[in-house]
This record gives structure tokens, C-alpha cells and sequence, in this order.
């Protein structure tokens, strides 16, 4: 079988079993942190935590740090502050003039703006440490547990989740340096993946203990999660081709160029990212009252539930607006109309230089909006999900951030597997064609 053979092409390989090896132990790693309770707090004490994060907004936090933030784990706040953090850098370089120099300096600015980013995930944390107690502490006392924290109980344990937090942070680096596929992403990924068993289980033997369409509305939930799965992979390979020509060039005694070759400009360029910025921003409100401490202030009631109106619409323009934005500084037509013109290359029909730039820039516009918006339909699937009945827990992987994240991650590693593979002289994953990661 095809699939055997290529688990032990995979082996033979001494990079890529290494790396592989290294991201599965960092990933263990990371999933019994997970299950590290703070000191002082009782494990049996957390079930009205758990309550708490069962729906709503709550739940998704919940599950991006991989039920650490239910476990009170010394991971709980996750990864979430790290990408917060990006989000603010990222937005400082479209409007500062000494960010944009630094992401123009290359290697040595792009350390300089990722130790800006842990200096900003440090601040982020040391606010949202004190506001995650201080709901835990709400949490406990309401279900008739004991956890009273004094001033110096709140600073040692607001550091030891500030600790844990950055030691993910690390693990991430440590994972994309020396394992395989993006680091911060794959954690996202484990933390997701990790409530999926017990959703569709629960999802199971609900269909099956109520009246509502059991066994077969059960199935018909699976086709349609497998019918959004296929469109979320369609949008995340999507491309429009620009054809280029190429001028023969003769060089000594080899001729150069003369050949039509075309420019892959995808209809999802901004991949998953927008999802996860727009998602990231919207936790903020849930911080600045608590985590949910205060639960009947109209900012958590607006933005608290996952399945209110006007959070979706909101969630919706976000990611619309942050697809446009995070295109817009990873593709760089004006950068791609030089290179074409340095390599003799044009557009059939359009001057090099400017012309070609500003047609780039138009191309990527139009395709962007349906990608954009799209992208946005799929994020608030879960919300039409829960309006047929589907239980909270499995409705996040009708869509979303979760289905669009595993998506992209999944594929984006697949496609490393691959090229390490055909380095190799290797066949590759799919007996034809190649995967289309996130980087294509």
C-alpha cells in the first residue's frame, strides 16, 4: 500500500524522523502542562470552572489553550496573549515609520521585532493573569469551594501564569526551529484537536438519547461537516494564475527566459490568520470585565456569547477587514513587478514597471473580497449549527476558528512532509499533484 510505503520513506529519512520525533515529545510536553493545576488550587474544586467554559466565548478560550484554562493549569491563558501581541507589531508597521524600517532590515529586524512582541505578550500577561484569578476565585467560591487569594497569593500565581505562557511561547519557537510545521500553530492545533473525541461522542449519544432525528440527523451532521471541511480546504488552495511572459535572454553561449510561466495569486492569501487576529481581539472585552466575573455587564452579554447576533457581525467585519490587511503586507505587487522586470518577464498586454503593479494590486483586490468573505461565512458556521440543534461543544468544528486552523495547519505541515520527501527523490503524499499549503 501506497500509505505504508510512504510511513517508511518517512523513516528513512534522518531530518525529518528527527524533526518529527522532536515535535511529538514537545507536544507531550505541552499536553501535561496542561494538566499542572495551579498551587493551592484542589482539582475537585473546578468543576464549576468547567460549567463556565462549556459555552460561549468561554469555550473557545477554553479551547485554544487545550482545557488548560478550565484545569486552572499553570498554562491556562495559552497562546492567545503571544498572538495578541503580534497583532498590536503587526499593526504598529503599517503606521510607525521605525517598525517599517525594522521590517525592511530583514533577519536582524525581524529578531528585533520578535523580542518586541515577548517585551508586549509580558504586559498582556500581567493583565490578564490577575483578571483570570480573579474569575477562578469567583468561579470556586460560587460552587461552594474555598480559594481566597491575598495580594501576595495573587502576584506569585499571576507570574507562575505568566511563566507558563511564555514557556508555551518557547515551545512554539523550539517546535518550528526543530520540528516540523509552525510551532505556535501546531499548538493551536493539539489544544483543538484534544476536544474533538469527546465532542462527537457527546454529540453521538445525544442524537441517540433525544427525539431529534437521532441516528440520521447524526449522519446528516457528519455530511455537512464533511461538505464545509472540503470548502475550507477549496478556499485554502484557491489561486488565480497571471500569466507571465518571458523575453529570451542569450548569456555566452545558454539562452535564458523565452517561456510562459504564470504567478499563483491566491484567493485566501491572508490563509487562517485573519481568523485568528480577529479572535484574539475579540477576548479582549472578556478581560476587561474578568474573564466573566461579571457576567451580567452588557460587554460581556454583547461579546460573551458566541451565538449573539451582533458578536457574529462583528467577528465577521473583523475578519473581512484583517483579510485585506494581512494581504496587503504579505503580497507586494509592486515588489513582484520588479522582479518581473529585473528577469526580462511582463504581462501579455500590460507595460512592466507601474502598469504591471497596479494590475497585480487590482487582481488581488477583486479575488480578495469573495475569499474574504467566504472566509467570514465559514468562521460564524457555528452559530447556524447551534440554530439546528447542534450541541455547542461539537458545532466549533462546523466552521470557524476551529475547522479553518486545523485546515491550514494540517496542510501547511503535510506540504513540509512532502518537500522533504521529494529532496529525498521520494514520491509524494497524493499520487498526483502536490499539496497546496498554506505558503502557496
Amino acid at each position: 500500500m501506497k500509505f505504508i510505503q510512504t510511513i517508511k520513506n518517512i523513516w528513512k529519512i534522518e531530518e525529518l524522523r528527527k524533526r518529527l520525533i522532536t515535535t511529538f515529545l514537545f507536544v507531550l510536553v505541552y499536553r501535561f502542562g496542561c494538566s499542572v493545576v495551579l498551587p493551592g488550587i484542589h482539582p475537585d474544586q473546578l468543576q464549576a470552572m468547567r460549567d463556565f467554559t462549556s459555552g460561549g466565548l468561554m469555550q473557545l478560550l477554553d479551547m485554544f489553550s487545550g482545557n488548560a484554562f478550565s484545569n486552572a493549569s499553570v498554562f491556562a491563558l495559552g497562546i492567545m496573549p503571544y498572538i495578541t501581541a503580534s497583532i498590536v507589531i503587526q499593526l504598529l508597521g503599517m503606521v510607525l515609520p521605525s517598525f517599517q524600517k525594522m521590517q525592511r532590515e530583514g533577519e536582524s529586524g525581524r529578531m528585533k521585532l520578535n523580542q518586541y512582541t515577548r517585551y508586549l505578550t509580558v504586559l498582556i500577561l500581567l493583565v490578564q493573569a490577575p483578571a483570570y484569578l480573579v474569575n477562578l476565585q469567583y468561579q470556586v467560591n460560587a460552587a461552594h469551594g474555598q480559594a481566597h487569594f491575598n495580594w501576595a497569593t495573587m502576584v506569585y500565581l499571576s507570574l507562575v501564569l505568566t511563566a507558563g505562557a511564555m514557556f508555551i511561547m518557547w515551545l512554539g519557537e523550539k517546535i518550528t526551529d526543530k520540528g516540523i510545521g509552525n510551532g505556535i500553530s501546531i499548538i493551536i492545533l493539539v489544544g483543538i484537536i484534544a476536544r474533538f473525541p469527546s465532542a462527537i461522542v457527546s454529540e453521538f449519544t445525544s442524537r441517540l438519547s433525544t427525539a431529534q432525528g437521532g441516528l440520521v440527523m447524526f449522519l446528516v451532521e457528519i455530511i455537512v461537516l464533511f461538505a464545509v471541511t472540503a470548502g475550507a480546504v477549496m478556499l485554502v488552495q484557491g489561486t488565480r494564475k497571471v500569466p507571465v511572459q518571458y523575453a529570451k535572454r542569450i548569456v555566452g553561449n545558454k539562452q535564458y527566459g523565452g517561456a510562459r510561466q504564470y504567478i499563483p495569486l491566491k484567493v485566501n492569501a491572508a490563509n487562517v490568520m485573519p481568523i485568528i487576529f480577529a479572535q484574539a481581539l475579540m477576548f479582549i472585552p472578556i478581560t476587561l470585565v474578568g474573564f466573566g466575573s461579571n457576567q451580567q455587564s452588557w460587554l460581556y452579554r454583547t461579546f460573551g456569547d458566541m451565538d449573539g447576533f451582533w458578536y457574529n457581525v462583528v467577528y465577521f467585519l473583523m475578519i473581512v477587514a484583517f483579510t485585506y490587511f494581512y494581504t496587503a503586507i504579505t503580497v507586494r505587487p509592486t515588489q513582484m513587478a520588479e522582479e518581473m522586470k529585473k528577469n526580462s518577464g511582463f504581462i501579455p498586454g500590460i507595460k512592466p514597471g507601474k502598469k504591471t503593479a497596479e494590475y497585480l494590486d487590482s487582481i488581488m483586490s477583486r479575488i480578495t473580497l469573495p475569499g474574504s468573505i467566504f472566509l467570514g461565512i465559514v468562521a460564524i458556521m457555528p452559530a447556524f449549527a447551534r440554530y439546528f440543534g447542534v450541541s455547542r461543544e461539537f458545532a466549533q468544528f462546523f466552521g470557524g476558528t476551529s475547522l479553518l486552523i486545523i485546515v491550514g495547519v494540517v496542510l501547511d505541515t503535510l506540504q513540509q512532509i512532502e518537500t522533504h520527501l521529494m529532496m529525498h527523490h521520494y514520491d509524494g503524499l497524493m499520487k498526483s499533484g502536490k499539496i497546496k499549503g498554506r505558503s502557496r
